[in-house]
């Protein structure tokens, strides 16, 4: 009967650790969160978001000249580029049909600007695949570590989620 040496069986088992660990470690981030998995799987999930690389610092938009601020809580200039978020609906703040939802829609804007200054984020397409709105706007969804920046204004109750029309906010 013959025996391995320890270095014998490391050299046999290397080969199918090298397969068994990234299998183990993707079937862990993909298949767990849906079976129940904790939260130490979703924020290991959340590693797998892409990295976000944008950043500026978002005044309030005034007067013409616009290349990187916030027009309302649901409109932007970034980079000479407007943008409407693809995922939220908020009260306006030019032509706002009550007091009320000048206020929140005031709010809104104080608040993304605040969400936009706070760190990197990611400009992700439009879900519904629309890369520009009637007006011209480029349609994006602002996230940040995977997540939605609008979902915080909507659980924030600054913000509804787009369902292709505007809610009425003065009640």
């Amino acid at each position: 009967m013959k025996f391995e040496t320890k270095k014998q069986a490391k050299s046999r088992l290397f080969p199918l650790a090298m397969i068994a660990v990234p299998l183990g470690a993707f079937s862990a981030v993909f298949f767990a969160p849906t079976l129940g998995g904790g939260p130490e799987l979703a924020q290991a999930s959340s590693l797998l978001a892409p990295m976000d690389t944008e950043r500026a610092t978002f005044p309030i938009c005034s007067g013409s000249g616009r290349i990187t601020c916030v027009v309302d809580g649901d409109t932007i200039w970034y980079r000479g580029t407007k943008i409407r978020i693809a995922d939220i609906n908020t009260p306006e703040v030019t032509r706002p049909g009550c007091t009320q939802e000048a206020r929140l829609g005031a709010e809104a804007t104080r608040r993304l600007q605040t969400l936009l200054n706070d760190g990197a984020f990611t400009l992700a397409p439009n879900p519904s695949g629309r890369d520009t709105d009637r007006y011209g706007r480029s349609l994006r969804v602002i996230m940040r570590d995977g997540a939605s920046l609008g979902d915080v204004l909507v659980e924030e109750g600054l913000a509804e989620q787009w369902t292709g029309t505007k809610r009425e906010w003065c009640r």
